[in-house]
């Protein structure tokens, strides 16, 4: 295989920025390893996505079947270069809402998944010693703008963590193992539709960014490494101005934060 042809895993690559990401990065002729637990949409997905993509049927949130995931693209490929960990689920509740449950399954499919794809091809990383680990959160780990995905943004702050101390961890004795942290906002999927206790179709909300234009990001953060890229400039800003901050609790009166009051499905 060419130096130049990078392997790329992708989780959640059945629908939404996964697959968007899947045709971006099979555009450019990466060799792909597509994961998600739906077989036939994989499947279309892959067979979008170039004649070597491989679709691997997984569920992320079961430790045993992403460690077959990896050994899956190194018997096919004889190597991982990136491995994004994109599949993740939301919430319509409110904190007060919140159940055991609810906080339970946020944990196990948007954190320990992330922590099963890092462990899974963190060794192989180490004896190449190079790879680039991504992880998709969102802006809802960032800043609080809305308060009925409180258990997702409570999830995605977590995956930003261990992100970082990742990081942290790999950087002096391996300085070629990226790891990066990619925040979308509101995108133009069917996310919504899939959420814990029900939601709106995503691709209705006004100002959502398409998938494409998230993947080409994601795609740019693969081709040249960084450690934190958000998918609207804006994002960066908006962060910066609540952390900032003197009093947070003024800036959340403010656009675009919604109101704690406000409960939207």
């Amino acid at each position: 295989m060419s130096t130049e042809t990078k392997v790329v895993v992708i989780t959640g690559a059945s629908a939404g920025i996964g697959a968007a990401l899947a045709r971006t990065l099979g555009a450019q002729g990466r060799q792909l390893v597509l994961a998600a637990r739906r077989a036939s949409e994989l499947e279309a997905i892959a067979a979008d996505s170039g004649s070597a993509a491989l679709p691997v049927v997984t569920d992320v949130t079961r430790r045993k079947d992403v460690e077959s995931l990896a050994a899956r693209a190194l018997e096919r490929f004889g190597q991982i270069d990136v491995w994004v960990n994109n599949a993740g689920r939301g919430i319509s509740r409110q904190v007060s809402e919140l159940t055991d449950d609810d906080i339970d399954d946020m944990i196990l499919v948007n954190v320990k998944s992330v922590l099963y794809g890092v462990q899974a091809v963190l060794p192989h990383f180490k004896s190449r010693k190079r790879g680039h680990i991504i992880n998709i959160s969102s802006m809802l780990g960032r800043v609080p703008l809305a308060p009925f995905r409180s258990a997702y943004a409570a999830s995605k702050h977590a995956l930003n963590s261990l992100t970082a101390n990742l990081r942290m961890e790999l950087r002096a004795q391996y300085p070629e193992i990226h790891v990066s942290t990619v925040s979308p906002g509101i995108v133009a999927t069917d996310f919504g539709l899939n959420v814990r206790h029900g939601g709106v179709d995503s691709r209705s909300l006004p100002g959502a960014q398409s998938a494409e234009d998230v993947a080409a990001v994601i795609a740019d953060v693969i081709a040249r490494p960084r450690a934190d890229a958000y998918t609207r400039p804006e994002m960066r800003q908006l962060v910066q101005l609540y952390y900032g901050a003197e009093d947070m609790g003024a800036v959340e009166t403010q656009p675009p934060f919604m109101p704690a009051t406000v409960r939207r499905k």
